[in-house]
Order: C-alpha cells, then structure tokens, then sequence
C-alpha cells in the first residue's frame, strides 16, 4: 500500500506541477469555422486592426500564428491552431495565456467559470461574427489548370503591406491610364497585377500593376512607368468575386488545392481585373481572375 500511495503522490506531484508550471495555455477554446486556414489567417489580421492590440501578428504559417491583445489592464496572448477537416471548414483551437497572472488563471479555472473565461469566450465569438461576416462578402471558384495570358504592357512597379495593394491600384491607375491616352498608346485588355514577391513572414507585397497596351513608337518615357512582355505559361486558375481588397483569398485557396493535387506552383499570382471599383456597385459581382503560375521542371 505504501508503494502504491507513493506512486500516486508521485503521478499528482507531476501532474500538478505539469498544470501550473508546463501546460502552455490558461484556457482553450474550440470551434469550427467554414472557411480554409489562409481565409482565418487574413481575416484575423484585419480583426487585429480593430482591437487594441499591442503588436502585429507573430506568424508561422496560415496554420499557426499568435495574436497579442489588451484585455482591460493584461496582455493575453491567443495562440491560434488551424486545420482543414475538408476543402470548406476548418478547426480552430485558440490556446490563451495571461503571462503576468497564469498561476493566478491556472488555479481558478477549474473551480469556476472566471472572468479571464468570459472575456476569451466573447473576445472569440466576436471574432466569429466577424469571420462569418465576412465570408458572405466573397466568392472563390477553382477552375482548375490554365493558362496565363500573353501581352506586352506598361507597368508600375509597388510594394505595399497585402492589404494595402487595392489602394496601390487605385492611385496609379488613373495615372497610368491618363499617361497612355495623353501619348495615343491603345490599350490592349483590362489591368492586371503580377506578383513579384510575397513575404508572409513580414506581411509585404512587391508587384507590378499594369496595362495591356499595343507597342509603338509612341510609348512615354515616364521614370516610374516600365514596359515588359508577359509570357504564356501554365497555372491554375481561379474567379474571384468580392472586393479587391481581399483578393488574396482566391490566392490561399489555390495553394490549398495545389497541396491537395500534389502540383508544384510559384507563389507569384497573377490577377487580372473586370470592373472599375471607382464606379461602385454590387461587389460580389466584380469579378477576379486569379492565376497561380506552375514551377518549370527545371525550377
């Protein structure tokens, strides 16, 4: 008996010590979100706006990334978990820590529904209302393998955050338009943007935005306007309908399905543009089409 009391005094001793001193969250909270991984990444990155948090998001991946906020007088740190059950609804596992009163939330949590409970439980459903919110305000169809188009162009060359790349087409394409009627180059088909480089990691887009146009001798010669041929090559494609602004989704949603088909492709997307958002309307009928290059053989 006294062996057996000493192992189980031994087992609670370990537990006990696992539960306040080991177990990384005070609390955890479960749900399930109709949405892929990327759509909960973006979506929690603009939700982060709103709050008063006191630092960006620390990114991994779609998958994994932490968020740190203000809770009344406490820093909580929400370390969020994201994985696809199948190719429209994903689990979410949120874990939460409050550094400075953990031992305090530890010992509590177990006894009573606390307000450090409360506070994750509606910090979260909010965020859900939000998510769900904003999953009405798009549309990604996946259309598969393709071909992106071949033209020459002027282009401007931008680096913006993600979310700051509608805004960057907005400016230049008055610009850039009235620079080409001014000097009679026809123009050739509706803008596009061509990605040239995106940092997750540090949440910034380089890209050209451009104009298909017909080459002549006519072309201005302009410090910040380029020119350049775009190729045909093969990718798959996808039709984007929401505000451009959030584009990227279609984005996410072609790397989702390039893992699920085990086909290899540059993260370098090429959008091109079907309305004016200048003239307004109804936004989930703007229309996006979203080209995810293939790599090469040799690439």
């Amino acid at each position: 008996m006294r062996k057996v009391f000493s192992i189980f005094i031994a087992v609670a001793l370990a537990a006990l010590l696992w539960y306040f001193f080991l177990k990384p969250q005070d609390y955890k909270v479960n749900f399930e979100a109709k949405a892929i991984p990327g759509t909960i990444y973006e979506t929690v990155k603009a939700w982060n706006q709103g709050l008063d948090s006191v630092l960006p998001i620390d990114f991994e991946s779609p998958e994994h990334f932490k968020q740190t906020v203000m809770a009344n007088d406490s820093v909580h740190v929400y370390e969020w978990s994201v994985s696809p059950i199948n190719d429209s609804v994903s689990k979410v596992s949120v874990s939460i820590i409050d550094p400075e009163h953990s031992f305090n939330n530890k010992l509590a949590v177990p006894f009573s529904d606390t307000d450090f409970e409360k506070g994750a439980r509606k910090t979260l459903l909010d965020f859900n209302d939000f998510l769900n919110g904003h999953i009405k305000s798009f549309k990604v169809t996946i259309e598969g393998e393709s071909e992106i188009f071949s033209s020459f162009c002027a282009c401007v060359s931008l680096k913006t955050t993600p979310e700051g790349k509608a805004k960057g087409m907005m400016v230049n394409y008055n610009f850039l338009n009235s620079i080409l009627l001014e000097n009679e180059v026809q123009l050739n088909g509706p803008p596009f943007v061509e990605v040239l480089d995106w940092d997750l990691k540090n949440n910034m887009l380089s890209y050209n935005f451009c104009n298909p146009i017909i080459r002549s001798e006519k072309l201005p010669d302009h410090p910040d306007i380029s020119y350049k041929r775009i190729f045909p090559k093969k990718a798959l494609k996808a039709i984007y309908n929401g505000n451009y602004i959030t584009s990227d989704r279609a984005w996410y949603a072609l790397l989702d399905y390039a893992k699920k088909k085990n086909i290899a492709v540059e993260e370098k997307p090429v959008e091109v543009f079907y309305n004016n958002p200048n003239m307004g309307g109804n936004e989930l009928e703007w229309k996006t089409e979203v080209f995810m290059p293939l790599k090469e053989l040799d690439e």
